[in-house]
């Protein structure tokens, strides 16, 4: 889900939440508006457990870090400054 659309059903939730409170209405109904805020606190556990791993290739190829390919079709970045300190040394 969006990081945009994210945060509006969290707003959203909040304001559920507040409307618990001041509405009257049956304790089972109350306990049910707090669902949503488990599930949402559960989902921010996982994202900060499991973070995002930029060095991991994706099936293109491509990994988030550096934004090359690392098929061996091109060379990366990192290859390239190598290739340009060596030849700089060599002068």
């Amino acid at each position: 889900m969006p990081w945009r659309q994210m945060s509006y059903k969290f707003c959203n939730t909040i304001i559920d939440d507040l409307f618990a409170f001041v509405i009257q209405m049956p304790t089972l109904h109350r306990i049910a508006v707090f669902r949503d805020d488990v599930v949402f606190c559960g989902f921010l556990y996982q994202r900060w457990i499991y973070r995002v791993d930029k060095t991991r290739v994706n099936e293109f190829g491509f990994s988030g870090e550096d934004g090359t390919d690392t098929k061996g079709k091109g060379e990366t970045e990192k290859e390239k400054e190598k290739k340009q300190e060596e030849s700089k040394k060599d002068k």
